[in-house]
C-alpha cells in the first residue's frame, strides 16, 4: 500500500521498552493528542 504526502498513516503496533518495561506502542495511542514523526532506518543495528 503506497502512501502519498498528506495521507493519514495507517495504525501499527511496535514493541518498545519504557521505564525498563516491555510495552506495545500503537500509533493510534498518539493520534489527535500530539504530532508524531515516523522514520524508517533500514539496516540499523545490523553488522556491516
Amino acid at each position: 500500500m503506497a502512501l502519498k504526502v498528506g495521507d493519514v498513516a495507517p495504525d501499527f503496533e511496535l514493541p518498545a521498552v519504557e521505564d525498563g518495561r516491555n510495552v506495545k506502542i500503537r500509533l493510534s495511542d498518539y493520534r489527535g493528542k500530539q504530532r508524531v514523526v515516523v522514520t524508517f532506518h533500514p539496516l540499523d543495528w545490523t553488522p556491516t
